[in-house]
């Protein structure tokens, strides 16, 4: 029977993959088969994970790069291109959080949320889709929120970003369905990683009873692990999904049902 979760021969390339949500999925990647390039700016913690893969008998490298750089993300997917000569997944999932109003929030706050979030896919993607295009097609998956699609307090840069992603995604799945380019979206509710335990700590919130009080209101009763998401991604990178494409998935325990 054939497994249809074989990334064996594919080539994944995964932004914020030095940690959290990033390195779940480009260690559930690897462990599938794929090759996963992985891609941030934390080149000590990239590094380091990218060789425990490799260790454990997956395929990965670490490339640094910020994907709010035109010419750095140029440069590095073509170096990837070089040494795979094909990007089969694009997972972007970069991305920065501050926790403030409109009011509160400072002009270069708002511009590094939207640039790191919104920008950095749009980059990446420019990249990347001509490369799968010529490969036969691909699958892109963007990381976007439950607040791209409800609103949250004191976010307001973050919930513009992960509004943009969600829509970003359908309009993306509409241009390049041609070229056999599946686009998706996962939105997470709270997960834990080093971004949530970043926004307790703007909120001056002590770190357990932030991570606490983030699982209340879900019918799961509980925060989101990396590895929920990472399941996510999986299936859409994977082949359970051919018929799939503009779809947001929402993976929150059920918070906003």
């Amino acid at each position: 029977m054939k497994d249809e979760l074989c990334l064996s021969g594919k080539v994944a390339v995964i932004t914020g993959g030095a940690s959290g949500i990033g390195l779940a999925t480009a260690q559930l990647l690897a462990q599938h088969g794929a090759a996963v390039c992985m891609v941030d700016l934390n080149e000590g913690a990239g590094q380091r994970e990218a060789e425990a893969i490799c260790q454990q008998g997956g395929e990965a490298g670490f490339y640094r790069c910020d994907v709010t750089d035109q010419e750095q993300v140029r440069a590095t997917v073509a170096g990837i291109e070089r040494k795979y000569g094909r990007i089969d997944i694009l997972h972007n999932n970069a991305g920065v959080v501050r926790r403030k109003t409109v009011v509160d929030l400072e002009e270069k706050d708002w511009d590094l949320v939207l640039d790191a979030t919104l920008k950095g896919a749009y980059l990446m993607s420019k990249y990347v889709v001509p490369i799968m295009a010529k490969g036969g097609g691909g699958s892109i998956i963007n990381t976007g929120s439950g607040w791209g699609i409800k609103g949250g307090d004191q976010a307001v840069a973050y919930c513009a970003a992960k509004g943009g992603i969600v829509n970003m995604t359908r309009a993306m799945a509409i241009d390049h369905g041609a070229q056999n380019i599946r686009v998706n979206c996962v939105c997470p509710g709270d997960t834990d990683t080093p971004l949530l335990r970043d926004e307790g700590r703007q909120l001056k919130v002590e770190e357990n009873e932030f991570l606490k009080s983030s699982s209340y209101g879900r019918p799961l009763a509980r925060i989101g692990e990396p590895r929920d998401i990472a399941n996510a991604v999986l299936f859409f990178a994977s082949e359970l999904s051919t018929w799939v494409t503009g779809a947001a998935l929402v993976v929150d325990g059920g918070g906003i049902a």
